[in-house]
Parts: C-alpha cells; structure tokens; sequence
C-alpha cells in the first residue's frame, strides 16, 4: 500500500464519525479506446497531436462528474503510463469549458484478453490466434478496463477472479454442438479455459464510514460463434458469477479467487456492479436470461428492475427510430449506438438512490456533438447517485 493510500485511510476512518450523509456518483463507460497494436493508445496519448476521440471521451467524463468511474476498452498498460498521460493531458485539462476531473486513486487490474493459452479455442487449426487467446485479443491487454475513484480504494482487500476456470463453476453451460452433443471444447481446452474474458474484480473503495465495492467485469459479445454458441454461454456465466458472488456463500462454495481465497461477497456488503455486460434483457443476442439474473436479483436494487430509476435518456429514445422494427425493450434505457442495454451500473438493495442516467442528449441538443457517431464512442457513459447516511 502506498504512503499515499495509508495517509487517506487514516483520515477517511477518523473523519467517518462526524462526516455527513454525501451522495456518491458512480458510472461505467465503454470508451472504445481500445487500439489494433500493443503500445498504440501509448503513442497516440504521447503525441503532440490532440486526439478528437481523447478529446471527446474525456468532456463526457468532465461533463457527468462521477466520483467513481470503470472505464472500459482502455488497453492495459503494465506501467500505468497510458491511464497518467490520459489524466495529465485530457481530463485534468478542461475540455469545451468542462469542469476538470481529478481522480487520485486507481486500480488497473490485469486482464485475460490476448494472452495466448496454447490452444486451439475457436477450433480454426492455429493456436496462437486472438480466438485461441484466454480473452479474444491481438496483444496482452487489449480491451482492459480500469477504476478510477476521487475515494481511497482499499487495495489489500481487492479479490480478483481472472484465473478461475469455466469448468468450476457447477452447471457450467459450457458448450456443446448441437446436432452430435460432443463437447466443443476438448479436456485439454477445458483444463486451461478461464471464465472471465477480461477480469472480474471486486474493489473495495472507501467512502466516509462506508466501504462500497465496486464489482467490474466486461463479459464477451455473445456473438461470433457458431451453433455451439460458445461465446452467448460464456458471456452468460460471466454475469452469472457475479449473481452468484452476491447470493451467499451457499452459492460460491466452488468461487476461488486469483490468491485462492473462496466465498462470496459478506452477506451485508454495499456493493455496484458496473460494466458493459454486452446482454439487453429484451433484446440481441445473449443467451436467455443472462442479464436478467442480476436485473432481478433480491440483492440489486428494485428500482433498477421495474423502471422507476432505470438509467435513461432521451437520445436513445430518437436513435431507436433509425433502428430496426421488433425493438421490445425501452429505448430510453438502451445505451449502445446500435439499440440495445448492454451497460449497467446496479447498486446493492441496500443502498438508496437518488438519481441516475445514461449521457445520450439528442441530436440537435447541447452536448449532442460528443456522442454524434465515430466521435467518442459507441456506447454510453451511464450513471447512478447513491445517498449514503
């Protein structure tokens, strides 16, 4: 833990005795910086250049003002230098007349996309493609994600789950072809195969008395398969560990983490599970019900599930009009440029919100320009306030 951590503990405990109720913004946003080749988004951050996209991404940020933020498809950096460079030029930077953001604590968790397994995943007869990859990726790191918070994240405490394989996880639906029934994935497959595309971390970020954790994942697309739909059953088991994390011990008796800790999440625990979960619970293509298990989980919050507070915003509503008919969930809610949910901020039943949204203004509105296509991204940031006594 660095000096800089301690210190912060040590005044957040000692003031949590007297310090009054606060309301804490936390949002997810897929940023699509995410680049073709290892050190690119290095190189475009060193430039002299300013980059529009950078430039973009960082007044959406500026403008919602989250005080915990997991930001997602920024390539993994070993040395942090990316995530600095970003916050040094683009967001400490006042962007359009936007309030500059200062986040001092971060954590970058290591993730599986690109890492080579050794084998043949996707079955094309090569082994060292970006499918044959523990998470798709053409290099180490590509598609990582990171938390960034103006509270101190208790990083001791942290539990990550990158390690942990799919064939653990009891009633796995692990895939099969459907005409044969073999599995479609070998023993030697399975002996190696992780769960988790990216990394599923549970963060632990202290806010006054309370400690909130922050439940960050980034499930695969469940597309780009064949009709074993291995990556739909993946992206599938993916949300379903957290379902399970938050459930109980009775749930994760099986759950080992990165240091071979098991269990579950403390019965009690505050939590957020943020993240582009790439699963509409209408719509698309995911697998049934996958986001549903934690959409209509008893331990997520109810107004996140019949409407009442379900992150929203007006520009989904105009964009579903370029969409395709057969649109069955509400495009308010939806949050990707292509017409369906996929990003999620969902506080734990225990917490009390106050306010949410998804930042999508409509065309001709202030701001419209930041998410006008092939400007920032082509998701959404989303957004939720939670009052803390």
């Amino acid at each position: 833990m660095s000096k800089k951590v301690f210190f912060a503990l040590i005044i957040a405990t000692f003031l949590s005795n007297w310090l009054p109720a606060q309301n804490v913004k936390v949002a997810t946003f897929n940023a699509a910086l995410n680049r073709s080749e290892k050190g690119a988004l290095l190189q475009e951050l060193l430039s002299d250049e300013k980059s529009m996209q950078l430039t973009y991404v960082a007044e959406i940020i500026q403008r919602v003002q989250p005080d915990i933020l997991v930001l997602q498809e920024f390539d993994y950096d070993e040395e942090d230098r990316a995530l600095r460079i970003f916050e040094e030029k683009y967001l400490s930077v006042s962007q359009n007349d936007a309030e500059p953001i200062d986040f001092p604590y971060f954590y970058l968790p290591e993730t599986n996309t690109g890492y080579n397994s050794g084998e043949d995943l996707d079955n094309d007869g090569k082994y060292n493609g970006p499918g044959d990859a523990f998470g798709y990726g053409a290099f180490p790191g590509q598609y990582g994600f990171l938390i960034l918070s103006k509270y101190p994240i208790v990083l001791q405490e942290i539990r990550t789950f990158q390690h942990f394989l799919w064939k653990d996880m009891p009633d796995a639906l692990l895939p099969i072809y459907p005409e044969s029934g073999d599995s479609y994935f070998n023993k030697s497959d399975l002996a190696v195969f992780r769960l988790s595309s990216k990394n599923h971390v549970d963060v632990p970020v202290l806010v006054g008395k309370d400690t909130i954790h922050i439940l960050a994942s980034h499930p695969t697309p469940p597309v780009f398969d064949g009709p074993e739909d291995r990556n739909g059953k993946r992206n599938h088991d993916e949300i379903r560990l957290w379902a399970d994390y938050i459930s109980g011990d009775g749930k994760v008796s099986y759950l080992y983490d990165d240091k071979g800790k098991k269990g579950a999440l403390p019965t009690n625990a505050k939590f957020v599970i943020c993240g582009d979960q790439n699963a509409d619970p209408f719509d698309g293509d995911s697998y049934q019900g996958a986001i549903r298990q934690l959409l209509e989980h008893p331990k997520v919050h109810a107004g996140l599930v019949d409407g009442k507070i379900v992150p929203s915003s007006k520009g989904g509503i105009e964009n579903a009009k370029n969409m395709e008919a057969g649109h069955r969930g509400n495009p308010a809610f939806d949050t990707a440029g292509w017409g369906l949910r996929v990003d999620y901020v969902l506080p734990s039943a225990n917490l009390n919100i106050k306010d949410s949204g998804v930042f999508w203004p409509k065309s001709k509105k202030k701001y419209a320009y930041l998410t006008a296509p092939k400007a920032s991204s082509d998701h959404r940031l989303v957004w939720v306030e939670i009052a803390l006594d």
